[in-house]
């Protein structure tokens, strides 16, 4: 790979990785201390979390639509239409997003003990989870900025930002989790109140920032013209489709292992925090891969973004497979940071190595999924997403988790298959090259 090439990757990706990995170190930690509040505790975060993850997915389309349009417009030589795109989609989520919180906050009362008939889960995880979506408005204005900042070559305002909030997230949870610093004892409440408050402070830090870097280029001056609003609401209404059937399906798979047992549940919450952890490097590559092909694009030189994505797999790959050695070789040191129990630590140790040995094959659907979201293809992107995951992977994984009997480790080996199919068939998308025809 050509040096310079490879410098461009790392720039533009470190401080994405840099945001990322705070952000799961918050989820970490997070994890770690509700850990010590026992199994009860620990699954009811995991299911609230991804409970949340799904309400609040469709606005997080937005950072997509955000990031391949503006991308796009800098790559055409035109920054102050970014900030237009990006000043419209702040006004978006501020019109929708605190309605919605309202709605599902509402309905969550009603839905969320159909997930899960464990009292204890329930009792732990409902207040938990409408903390968590009352701050539906601020996730998506962070949303927002972050597909702007990613989008402009400012990925260190993103990664500033997030540390920040977090670092704020990471107190909070401390005082109101355990009742320190003069705060109440609010065990799993707490932590819900804990992010909802950081998640405000993150967007009143972004708005400062955007005050001082998007300014002069017209941040909250006037709004896109119509057809970029157009274009905006058409690549994140996919994206975020993608996401909410992405986190539903998380959703009923936690629902499915919590008919397996609650320690599979426990298992399961710390499989996918250390997943999630583990890729998060990958993830951030893949989001550089984005803004690469979109600039590509915006200039008018489709090889080049064609080039980019392939030369980001490798990257990614490479680094993946070095993070998986750990979950491969180490698998009961890793778990034991949240697990305390010994069977159930024995139940997440199979299903970890399977994890550190799929992550190369994570790192080639990260590369080619976000090439393709950067050129626009996010439709195809959705299908591919949601097929997989609902029609493969979920049907089977009921079958061979609670009828069959293979527990949490047959669902884990499904699991993986299914996103190396995936990704397979992100790779034969990119070199069809049909996405180069887009218009955005």
């Amino acid at each position: 790979m050509d040096p310079n090439r490879f410098n461009r990757i790392t720039l533009l990706a470190l401080p994405i990785i840099g945001g990322m990995l705070s952000q799961n170190l918050l989820n970490i930690i997070d994890t770690a201390m509700v850990g010590f509040l026992g199994d009860a505790a620990l699954a009811a975060v995991g299911l609230g979390g991804f409970v949340n993850y799904m309400c609040m997915s469709l606005i997080l389309g937005i950072s997509t639509g955000v990031q391949t349009l503006a991308a796009r417009k800098k790559g055409e030589g035109n920054v102050d239409r970014a900030a237009m795109v990006l000043n419209t989609a702040l006004l978006i989520v501020v019109v929708i997003a605190p309605v919605f919180s309202v709605v599902v906050i509402y309905a969550s009362g009603h839905f969320y003990p159909l997930l899960n008939d464990d009292p204890a889960v329930i009792r732990e995880g409902l207040p938990y989870l409408q903390w968590r979506l009352a701050a539906i408005v601020f996730v998506g204005m962070n949303f927002a900025f972050r597909g702007y900042w990613n989008a402009l070559d400012l990925s260190r305002l993103y990664m500033i930002t997030l540390i920040l909030m977090h670092a704020c997230n990471i107190i909070l949870n401390y005082a109101l989790i355990f009742g320190n610093l003069g705060a109440p004892r609010m065990g799993t409440e707490g932590a819900g109140l804990a992010s909802a408050i950081s998640m405000a402070f993150g967007t009143a830090v972004y708005f400062y920032l955007g005050f001082k870097h998007a300014r002069s280029h017209g941040f909250l001056h006037s709004r896109a013209s119509r057809d970029e609003t157009l274009s905006l609401v058409r690549i994140s209404i996919p994206a975020g489709v993608q996401q909410l059937f992405f986190a539903a399906g998380f959703v009923a798979l936690f629902w499915i292992i919590g008919r397996v047992g609650t320690p599979e549940l426990a298992a399961a919450n710390v499989l996918i925090t250390v997943t999630l952890f583990a890729i998060l490097p990958g993830l951030g590559l893949g989001i550089a891969c984005t803004t690469l092909v979109s600039q590509a694009l915006g200039r008018g030189e489709p090889d080049d973004a064609y080039s980019w994505a392939w030369d980001v797999a490798k990257v990614t790959a490479v680094l993946l497979t070095v993070l998986g050695l750990p979950l491969w070789l180490l698998p009961d040191l890793v778990s034991s940071i949240f697990i305390h129990d010994d069977a159930t630590r024995e139940l997440a140790r199979w299903p970890m190595r399977l994890v550190g040995l799929t992550m190369p094959i994570e790192a080639l659907g990260f590369a080619f999924m976000h090439g393709l979201l950067g050129a626009g293809d996010a439709k195809r992107v959705m299908f591919t997403s949601v097929g997989t995951q609902w029609f493969l992977l979920l049907p089977a994984a009921f079958v061979v988790g609670p009828v069959l009997g293979f527990g949490l480790l047959g669902i884990w080996v499904l699991q993986g298959l299914t996103r190396s199919l995936q990704s397979a068939i992100f790779v034969s998308m990119w070199r069809g090259r049909a996405w180069q025809h887009i218009a955005v």
